[in-house]
């Protein structure tokens, strides 16, 4: 396995995804964790973690995986090149005890990318410039890689600089009354008129709850740093700020315009659709995990209430309309799953359950056998509550639900 520069074609900023599977000879398929290769390794690992396949099967895949040159460019990401085989190596390596050498050539590459975003982070908040949000997202950014580096080593100086970093980007803009996460570019990436002055992002997968649920993690095993409960509160304060309190239930925008911010109102008209990416799933998530770490029992009850009346809601459960993780009814049946674990009542959620698999299997089969909009990902989560209990290697680290 060799390092190369290989760049991914779609910029930090920009959320579109990966290349479409096309074949593990295909560098940008082979290791990608969102679509490809790496992201369908994670299935084949938890099935035979679970005794429900052969480790060879495994071996296989993560052969195909590897047998590229790397990509270890500062366009890689915990969902593409180093990072994600590390991070799905990891998991495996959890399970089997192998791949040692190999871990610690990716722990190598992963260490030294780090550094370099980490570099130009500090750097850009030293010019008192805007961020984008690929330099601190879960899905390209630094919160995606820290969180590879918590699941990893929760103690190395590698994560312990990457929460120094999120905590100095919760600090607000000097002069502009907006948090340190505002970005300048629209949702998509680009300048747009309808976001003249950028946008405030809520989502976790490309907001500031995904630098929230990594925060709250890392202080529930004991890596804190300086400013680190700081940090936290100043999103949450955020988020309570923007928090949409109506008849269906608590509610968060996926986004604010300036005016939006600056008037804390929303000008959506209602609940997005349940998800993990954007929607109240992944947002109550999220906050349960910051009020477990800060021991606030208040805030704890108001996200799983919130996340309660989001399932029970038929007008948020109609808008899903896939079965995938990102944003479909795998994703939603995950986050649930995974509130109960922790939740102070759990048959207030499992009781859901049954009818969240329903939802799953009422959705059209994927076309496409990825992670996060495929069938790989769909399995996982019904493998998961097929179980009753937390998957067998940890594989929902990478979307920070543990």
């Amino acid at each position: 396995m060799t390092a190369t520069g290989h760049q991914h074609p779609a910029t930090p900023a920009a959320t579109t995804r990966p290349a479409a599977p096309c074949g593990t000879d295909n560098v940008q398929y082979a290791q990608s964790l969102a679509t490809g290769a790496v992201g369908i390794t994670l299935l084949h690992i938890e099935r035979a973690a679970l005794g429900l396949s052969r480790p060879d099967t495994v071996r296989d895949w993560l052969t195909g995986s590897t047998a590229q040159p790397l990509i270890a460019s500062d366009h890689a990401s915990l969902f593409l090149g180093a990072p994600a085989l590390a991070f799905v190596l990891n998991t495996s390596a959890g399970t089997t005890g192998h791949h040692h050498e190999t871990l610690h050539t990716l722990d190598r590459a992963v260490t030294n990318l780090t550094a370099r975003r980490l570099a130009a982070a500090h750097a850009r908040i030293d010019r008192g410039e805007h961020t984008i949000t690929g330099e601190y997202d879960l899905l390209y950014g630094l919160t995606g890689l820290g969180a590879h580096l918590l699941r990893r080593d929760p103690h190395s100086e590698t994560l312990h600089n990457v929460l120094a970093y999120l905590v100095r980007l919760t600090q607000p803009l000097p002069d502009t009354g907006l948090p340190g996460w505002w970005v300048r570019h629209d949702p998509s990436g680009r300048t747009s008129k309808l976001f003249p002055g950028g946008h405030g992002n809520l989502g976790l997968a490309h907001g500031i709850t995904g630098p929230l649920a990594l925060l709250a993690l890392a202080k529930q095993a004991g890596a804190d740093v300086d400013g680190h409960t700081d940090a936290m509160l100043r999103i949450l304060d955020w988020l309570d700020g923007l928090r949409q309190d109506t008849g269906g239930g608590p509610w968060w925008p996926q986004w604010v315009t300036t005016d939006e911010h600056r008037h804390r109102l929303s000008l959506q008209t209602g609940p997005g659709r349940p998800s993990w990416c954007y929607g109240t799933p992944g947002l109550a998530r999220a906050q349960q995990l910051a009020a477990i770490a800060l021991r606030d029992e208040q805030r704890k009850q108001d996200a799983e209430t919130a996340l309660l009346r989001c399932i029970t809601n038929p007008a948020q459960l109609a808008q899903i309309s896939d079965r995938g993780l990102c944003h479909g009814a795998a994703g939603l049946l995950h986050t649930v799953h995974r509130v109960a674990q922790d939740a102070d009542r759990p048959a207030r959620f499992t009781v859901h359950l049954p009818a969240l698999r329903g939802l799953v299997h009422a959705m059209s089969p994927a076309p496409r056998p990825g992670f996060l909009d495929g069938t790989a990902g769909t399995a996982l989560a019904l493998h998961a509550t097929d179980r009753g209990g937390a998957p067998a290697t940890g594989w929902d680290a990478c979307l920070l639900l543990s």
